[in-house]
């Protein structure tokens, strides 16, 4: 069974062919009454286009995969004018060098405008196939970074929970309970390219709900909601890294009061996300540094390209992240 692209190889050649000798008979067609017969009119024809797509067969197929494309470009041009004398010379010898020069620059023609073809066609291809690969990988570089979020939230979470079993605190079960509707969420919403912004956003306000309990009255959580939502979609689990990071750097690392601010507008198409956390005095530098906003950057750069702006401000007593995102519903 021939290949799909061989076949279409083969198609292409034909008609190719079919075009030139079609071409050639009406190139001589005004001087069909100078041939004895009809068929002799209609073979010197197709002899013609014969000899051309030679020419272009044997640049195309040899000459340019074999000296063009390995860059021996000498090599190449003096092969292709070789080849394109021969032909020249094949068919116009008998009748003198005035014909073999005029078929020789006829067939520089001909072989200059199939190149053309060829190479338009195969750059087609070439940025077709490019497209293809630069897909794929993107599918895959975007699930594994979506994998990552899953155990990088799970572990947090259970952090939470252990805190407050070491705290003997009555709400432990209640918290345990939140925790599985939270990761049933993240589950389902992995499957997914796109959740709805209200789910995203009731995610969030759950598991800031968690964290309000387990770090008990010593941060002040705030999470306000403003704008129609409508219906507008956006990647899963794209916003909790920033939420995750303002509690672990934030209220996490201190026993003094601390605050988080989260609040999330639409104004007509765009989200504005705001995640503001308070800074300890004294911060203890992590021995090792959290992927969780490194991949969720990552993340927007593949997800929204051209579409989404990133604004940190780091100082010594604010943690401040904005972020712009276009979701054109």
């Amino acid at each position: 069974m021939f290949s799909r692209s061989l076949k279409n190889t083969i198609l292409i050649n034909i008609a190719a062919f079919v075009l030139v000798a079609l071409l050639e008979i009406l190139s001589i067609w005004t001087i069909k009454d100078r041939f004895d017969t009809d068929f002799l009119f209609y073979l010197r024809g197709i002899n013609y286009a014969v000899i051309i797509m030679i020419i272009i067969w044997f640049n195309h197929f040899v000459l340019i995969p074999f000296f063009l494309d390995k860059r021996k470009y000498l090599l190449y041009g003096i092969l292709l004018i070789g080849s394109i004398f021969l032909g020249s010379y094949i068919k116009g010898y008998e009748s003198g060098w005035e014909v073999v020069s005029k078929f020789f620059f006829f067939l520089i023609y001909t072989t200059g405008t199939g190149m053309a073809a060829f190479l338009l066609r195969r750059n087609i291809i070439i940025q077709r196939e490019t497209d293809e690969k630069e897909k794929l990988q993107r599918e895959i570089e975007l699930n594994y970074l979506k994998e990552q979020v899953n155990p990088h939230f799970l572990f947090n979470s259970l952090n939470s929970i252990y805190s407050l079993s070491r705290q003997q605190s009555p709400e432990t079960p209640i918290v345990v309970m939140q925790l599985s509707e939270l990761m049933r969420y993240q589950l389902e919403s992995a499957k997914k390219d796109t959740v709805l912004l209200r789910e995203e956003l009731e995610f969030l306000e759950n598991y800031l709900l968690l964290e309000e309990k387990r770090l008990s009255k010593r941060c002040t959580i705030e999470f306000v909601i403003g704008g129609d939502l409508l219906d507008y979609s956006i990647a899963p689990m794209l916003l909790i890294p920033f939420v995750e990071n303002a509690v672990k750097h934030g209220a996490q690392s201190t026993n003094k009061q601390s605050v988080i601010d989260v609040s999330a507008t639409m104004k007509k198409t765009k989200l504005h996300f705001s995640v503001v956390n308070s800074k300890p005095t004294i911060v203890n530098e992590s021995k090792r540094e959290g992927m969780g906003l490194e991949n969720v950057k990552r993340r927007l750069n593949l997800l929204y390209p051209n579409s989404h702006t990133l604004i940190i401000n780091d100082t010594d007593k604010v943690y401040r992240v904005n972020l712009t995102i276009d979701l054109k519903a």
